[in-house]
């Protein structure tokens, strides 16, 4: 996935902060979605469905630490905790809500934008879920990650391993919508010179073995115009 197609949410209630970082942010090439607020916030992230948030903790309305929290019962996107506390406790704090990264006031923009590059990588370049295994529906569909086993009503699936793959990018970003590009990168690499159309082979393949309905997905669902989306929660 090209730098040009992440975008990073910025929850930060200090304007000049704010305005700071998405010049530089926007400088590196990021598309970039600012919040004041808590509130604001978690609001931004189910309606943009950012590829990273920098999360300050002392927000108004709702406290960063409650965002935070919010966000993991969603999501495994990357989460930068910005802050002036700098303490070890507060540090180990934030990790234990579901920080990815920590990154104390007043901070090096160079040095942010190399963290955000690094994270942005890891959570791209694999697809390590939040758990070992995940199941929806009363256990109608079941994934273990680290077996690569799927099951239906009990009944192991065989996916091919670009089918595996895009099933887990999208389950491990529940309502995030990907684009046919970025389901490419995650299942077949970014060497692959096809056409973009044959994600949609993989998906049909996909649906014809987990759906019970191909025409009425609930699990892989199309989003018109801008790509696919994973359709229910855990």
């Amino acid at each position: 996935m090209s730098v040009e197609a992440q975008k990073i949410l910025v929850i930060e209630d200090e304007e000049k902060i704010a305005a700071a970082l998405r010049a530089y942010l926007e400088n590196a090439g990021y598309g970039v979605i600012t919040a004041a607020d808590g509130e604001a916030g978690l609001a931004a992230f189910y309606e943009t469905n950012p590829d990273l948030i920098v999360l300050d903790l002392m927000l108004p309305k709702v406290p960063g630490e409650v965002v935070c929290g919010e966000i993991r019962l969603e999501s495994r996107i990357p989460i930068i905790m910005l802050t002036a506390k700098s303490g070890e406790d507060d540090k180990l704090s934030g990790f234990a809500l579901g920080a990815d990264d920590y990154v104390t006031k007043p901070f090096s923009p160079r040095e942010l934008i190399a963290r955000i590059r690094s994270l942005l990588r890891r959570c791209c370049d694999g697809i390590s879920p939040m758990y070992k295994s995940m199941s929806w529906n009363g256990g109608e569909l079941e994934i273990e990650f680290e077996s690569r086993t799927v099951r239906k009503n009990g009944t192991e699936v065989s996916l091919t391993p670009s089918e595996f793959k895009i099933l887990s990018s999208l389950v491990k970003y529940p309502g995030k919508v990907f684009t046919r590009d970025e389901l490419i990168d995650r299942a077949l690499g970014e060497d692959f010179d096809g056409f973009e159309r044959t994600i949609d082979s993989h998906v049909k393949n996909l649906r014809g073995k987990i759906e019970d309905d191909t025409a009425n997905p609930k699990y892989v669902i199309t989003v018109r115009g801008a790509g696919y989306r994973f359709g229910v929660r855990k």
